[in-house]
């Protein structure tokens, strides 16, 4: 199953799991979990062939919303979903797949459809870092700069650097492999009639009004806000923000 780290504890509230996006981890997300875990147990997961989850030779949307599926039947078989870009996109599929597991479903700042850019350049990035060279984190800060790793993501990459061990705690062979899937979305008639809010960045073009026809063919009762000044990253930019209108959904 996957690592999961668990905030707060068992309320009346349906407990909420947390799916992360791409290159990251159940960490990223330790300052929101934990405000919201003040009314109902929080579940951030790392996802397959990230931090200490196990590692495959394959890394498909439908395989990952089995994995959210089987941590969901561990803590009762029913919570609300939080998911943020490649965590979304597993995070619909959980719902299109097992509709009864999920209560609201939050999607942030992601669309259920194939796009175009590739983020192979950061795992090239990640591979070029000498590891026998780095005794501290700012040791590979330095080096993916030289590499032109913009200084907000060398904190992002370094979060998954076990700089004791000297390896990378995400499986950069498979995801490489894996890099069209992941950017991909599957084919699939299923709908999920259940509350979903597609939550984007005002800054970010992830979600573009020409996608609201597929979003609302698989999720017909979708609602839609955007966070103002914040990006990609929304509960990054704007966590305070985030936190709000995760709560206000949640709670309706």
């Amino acid at each position: 199953m996957l690592n999961t780290i668990l905030h707060g504890a068992q309320t009346d509230q349906t407990p909420l799991l947390i799916a992360h996006g791409l290159y990251g981890s159940a960490r990223n997300w330790g300052v929101i979990a934990k405000r919201l875990s003040d009314e109902r147990l929080v579940v951030a997961v790392d996802m397959r062939n990230h931090g200490n989850s196990p590692f495959y030779g394959s890394h498909s949307y439908p395989e990952m919303a089995d994995d959210l599926a089987e941590v969901i039947a561990a803590h009762g078989g029913r919570m609300d979903v939080i998911g943020h870009s490649m965590g979304g996109k597993a995070a619909m599929m959980l719902a299109l797949r097992h509709p009864d597991a999920v209560r609201r479903l939050l999607v942030a700042d992601i669309a259920p459809v194939s796009y175009g850019h590739s983020q192979i350049q950061y795992i090239e990035a990640m591979r070029a870092v000498d590891l026998d060279k780095v005794n501290r984190r700012s040791d590979a800060h330095a080096q993916l700069s030289d590499l032109g790793v913009d200084p907000a993501l060398q904190s992002f990459f370094t979060q998954s650097l076990d700089i004791r061990g000297k390896r990378w705690c995400l499986n950069l062979d498979t995801l490489a492999k894996e890099m069209p899937t992941i950017l991909s979305f599957p084919k699939t008639d299923a709908h999920w009639d259940g509350l979903a809010l597609f939550l984007s960045g005002a800054e970010s073009d992830y979600v573009r009004p020409e996608h609201r026809p597929e979003i609302l063919a698989r999720f017909p009762a979708a609602r839609f806000a955007k966070i103002p000044k914040a990006g990609h990253w929304l509960h990054a930019d704007a966590p305070r923000a985030f936190e709000a209108t995760a709560r206000a959904f949640l709670n309706a």
